[in-house]
């Protein structure tokens, strides 16, 4: 006999473990309406305060791929590896990622989001081409994947259903912060979408969900388990979200500087971070060593592969792939604000989280799911943790639509920047590696 979701709940809520076979019927029953939202929020509650134990995590993410369909990609040769982000402020990594390793002749299949409070969402980027769809069926998926190598798609609705219902209520009932069920919500559709190999880059620091080194530890190490339960090989790396990544932060305004990286140029930080993640997923690939698949990763991008890839990709979902070799037909903000700093030192800190909620402000961002994005507005920050700044001196331009509103948020992005004496412990890009 089923137990009744009341003591079901119960269970959880005294610390105790339930059968795998009743949190499917649990999950099921959210489905089907036999579960309220009430109880199901009750329970999302008890597992924060209480966790899951290994069973009950494998039983909840397999329920949550079996609420919907699960892509069969094996008609598509080869090892199918995907990325995923826990999320940042300027994270334009995948624009890059993903070509570059198609390049490489490994497929990505790359099912992506918008963003999400304080950061950017890949979706939201891409959206900022013109004429580009990110809203595939699973057919094109499946098609444009096999003929060029890489496709990238926003969540379709068969696609964990179950999980798309239960964020909606984590995100107003405050159990959004639990290491297991982000980890269900993040493996369910990375296995769902067919990939057999996955890198996560799991963000630490002021702009990233997992500020604690050793929460984002334990959330890598927590995915690695799940997705290697369900036969996806995963490598987690730990990196840097003290301040933004690259320079620019905001949708177009990131595109461009994808763009100049797939040229070889763009800011450092992003080229590193870019060419690590790469090689992890050629070694998920088959690539023998680490040292091979760099080293080929490099050579794709140095010599053209990987931005001719993203050509392709752009032009293959209904983009504009002009944009490569002329930055202006990309939406462009109509007013340029310098924010200049208001004393001579060096910068200590920034506050990430800030920036990325300012860029929200300036409409680069949602607040409400409802909202419209503006892709032209952001930021581009010219001076890093480190880097030594006079009076006066430009530390960020606003790219606003509206120009009181970007002199607004410019007098309030001054204050993310802590500038002081003496020489800060600049932050270490890639701090560990997770198998």
């Amino acid at each position: 006999m089923p137990i009744s979701p009341y003591e079901f709940i119960r269970y959880k809520r005294l610390g105790k473990s339930a059968d795998p076979k009743d949190i499917k019927e649990f999950i099921q029953g959210y489905l089907d309406a036999s579960v309220a939202d009430y109880q199901m929020s009750a329970w999302l509650m008890a597992v924060c305060f209480n966790g899951l134990s290994d069973a009950e995590l494998f039983a909840y993410t397999e329920a949550l791929i079996e609420s919907g369909e699960r892509f069969d990609l094996s008609e598509i040769p080869g090892c199918k590896v995907d990325k995923h982000s826990t999320g940042g402020v300027g994270d334009k990594v995948s624009l890059v990622l993903a070509p570059l390793v198609a390049s490489c002749g490994v497929a990505v299949p790359m099912v992506s989001g918008r963003g999400l409070g304080h950061t950017g969402g890949t979706l939201d980027k891409l959206a900022s081409i013109p004429g580009f769809c990110t809203d595939l069926s699973v057919d094109e998926f499946k098609r444009y994947l096999s003929k060029i190598g890489v496709a990238m798609m926003g969540q379709s609705v068969d696609l964990c259903p179950a999980d798309g219902r239960i964020y909606a209520l984590r995100d107003v009932t405050a159990t959004v912060d639990s290491i297991p069920l982000i980890a269900a919500s993040i493996s369910s559709k990375k296995i769902a979408e067919g990939a057999q190999g996955l890198v996560l880059d799991a963000k630490v620091g002021s702009g990233a969900f997992m500020k604690d080194e050793s929460k984002a530890e334990e959330l890598a190490k927590t995915i690695v388990c799940v997705t290697g339960r369900f036969g996806v090989r995963t490598t987690a790396l730990l990196t840097d979200m003290s301040q933004p990544l690259g320079r620019a932060v905001g949708n177009a305004l990131e595109v461009a500087e994808a763009i100049d990286c797939l040229k070889g140029q763009g800011p450092d930080d992003l080229r590193k971070i870019v060419l690590e993640l790469a090689a992890e997923m050629l070694l998920l690939a088959g690539r023998k060593d680490h040292e091979q698949a760099r080293k080929e990763a490099e050579d794709a991008l140095e010599r053209g592969r990987a931005l001719e890839k993203f050509q392709e990709m752009v032009k293959m979902q209904g983009g504009d792939p002009g944009i490569v070799d002329d930055l202006s037909l990309l939406p462009h903000a109509a007013h340029d604000i310098p924010v200049l700093a208001e004393s001579n030192g060096v910068v200590q800190s920034v506050d990430t989280y800030r920036v990325g909620m300012l860029a929200v402000d300036l409409g680069a961002g949602r607040r409400h799911k409802e909202d419209l994005i503006d892709p032209a507005v952001g930021f581009t920050i010219l001076k890093k943790i480190g880097d030594e700044v006079k009076q006066s001196e430009v530390l960020a331009t606003v790219h606003a639509s509206n120009a009181s509103k970007g002199v607004r948020v410019g007098n309030e992005l001054v204050n993310c920047f802590k500038i002081g004496d003496g020489s800060p412990n600049v932050p270490q890009l890639i701090t560990k590696r997770i198998t």
